[in-house]
């Protein structure tokens, strides 16, 4: 499993208050982030696969680990859906 990258040509994003709003581009989908799933967002780094990913979650918030990882990965298939982020090329 590859790192995740943000597709920055897809979206625009807006940080109001707490909530992070992202407007994918192509499809006008639009994405409200708070808590965790923002947390998840900001944590995709082009650096960080998956499991890292989650791993930086379950030590972040309290919860069963497994319950943790299916969160991010439904999530993050969301966002890949979606076009704004992809596995990044080595």
């Amino acid at each position: 499993m590859g790192a995740i990258r943000k597709l920055t040509d897809n979206f625009i994003a807006t940080e109001v208050d707490d909530e992070l709003l992202i407007v994918d581009l192509d499809g006008g989908e639009l994405f409200s982030l708070t808590g965790t799933a923002k947390a998840v967002w900001e944590a995709i780094d082009g650096k960080r696969d998956e499991d890292a990913i989650t791993e930086l979650m379950a030590c972040g918030y309290e919860g069963d680990e497994a319950v943790i990882a299916k969160d991010v990965s439904a999530l993050l298939a969301d966002f890949r859906d979606a076009a704004l982020v992809a596995e990044a090329t080595v």
